[in-house]
């Protein structure tokens, strides 16, 4: 059971340079409930679909009132009750959270439950602070983490295939659903796996992802000043694999359309704050444009909201259009991930409709 190229690659529709998805925070906004943004997450999925974007991440993060995402499996199961066709993955499981055989069970649920669109992206940082971090591992000793992640990577890979070699300690443990029920009598096994992406904002996960010939996602939307480095480092990297005979990258893009320009910078101000207050350990939820509109930044944080906001693809839809299209050509990406964050579901539901309506994606 091996992944193919044809479960990585997207496919392009409309005017798009390259195919478009989407990556999901889960964002919960002030006045709302994290049951309010997973209903957003639910009709976002729903809209995607509708309009051709190619995949649906949502990534794992903790300790944040503002972000709903604590548990990607349980999310995507949940959406793929709703869903039909669109790919739907993790941007991403952070492993050294985990066990590689619980990830392992995880998708291959995922897999069972929606056979041949379920991707694993997997980061090695913990998605959260230290102290978090800590509590999760039951270990305060967090750079062993982030030190064994590609034999954790490895480990995890041999329980989705099932082909730990006798003589190891695992031989006889089995991830399930999996291969192993195709070795039972009257097994069938689903001819699908999960296809492994590596997702990172620095080179270690880019050149790690090349050498085995996976597929790399990088974090462009906070480590923009990395993502050319990362990329050309993953490139210069990669060998084939099974999976892929050529380099396949993509970027998650922070993006927001609205009607009128003025209306998208406040909201993506808003937002700004939000990372303001995470940055300075007071995290919450996201604020309103009105709360940004009154908040006394002083000098740092304005300077880091003007860097933070400068990363940001904003504006009308042809403005936006624009923008990601000049970021695929000065990156080279091969597909772009957009997660458009702002106060209101309804905000962040309509900027994708407008990006689709921009580039002519299918209605139906």
């Amino acid at each position: 059971m091996t992944t193919t190229a044809d479960e990585i690659r997207g496919t392009t529709h409309g005017t798009a340079p390259v195919p478009l998805s989407v990556l999901d925070l889960v964002t919960v906004g002030s006045g709302s409930t994290a049951t309010d943004a997973l209903r957003t997450s639910v009709a976002l999925s729903r809209l995607a679909e509708s309009r051709g974007f190619h995949r649906y991440w949502v990534a794992e993060h903790h300790s944040m009132p503002g972000v709903a995402s604590t548990s990607p499996a349980v999310i995507l199961a949940h959406l793929a009750a709703h869903t039909d066709r669109i790919r739907l993955g993790s941007g991403g499981v952070m492993l050294p959270n985990h066990a590689p055989l619980v990830i392992a069970e995880q998708f291959g649920t995922l897999e069972a439950m929606a056979p041949g669109r379920v991707d694993l992206g997997l980061g090695r940082a913990p998605g959260t602070d230290g102290a978090t971090a800590a509590a999760l591992r039951r270990t305060d000793r967090l750079g062993e983490g982030a030190d064994d992640f590609p034999e954790q990577l490895a480990e995890l890979v041999r329980f989705l295939d099932d082909d730990f070699p006798d003589g190891h300690p695992y031989r006889r443990i089995h991830a399930v659903p999996g291969p192993v029920q195709a070795t039972s009598p009257g097994g069938v096994q689903s001819p699908h796996r999960p296809p492994v992406w590596l997702l990172g904002s620095s080179g270690f996960s880019a050149r790690l992802a090349g050498s085995l010939g996976l597929p790399f996602a990088f974090a462009h939307h906070f480590s923009a000043q990395n993502t050319i480095p990362a990329l050309d480092l993953y490139r210069e990297s990669f060998r084939p694999s099974a999976a892929l005979s050529e380099p396949y990258a993509l970027i998650g893009v922070s993006a927001l359309a609205t009607e009128d320009e003025k209306e998208a910078r406040r909201q993506i101000t808003a937002a700004a704050l939000n990372m303001v207050r995470l940055r300075t350990g007071r995290p919450g939820l996201v604020p309103t444009p009105e709360e940004a509109e009154a908040y006394p930044f002083s000098p740092m944080e304005r300077e880091f909201v003007d860097s933070w906001n400068a990363n940001v693809v904003h504006g009308t839809a042809d403005e936006v259009r624009s923008g990601l299209d000049d970021l695929r050509k000065r990156t080279g990406a091969d597909e772009l991930m957009i997660t458009s964050n702002a106060h209101s579901g309804e905000l962040r539901l309509r900027s994708y409709e407008l990006i689709a309506d921009a580039y002519g994606l299918p209605t139906a």
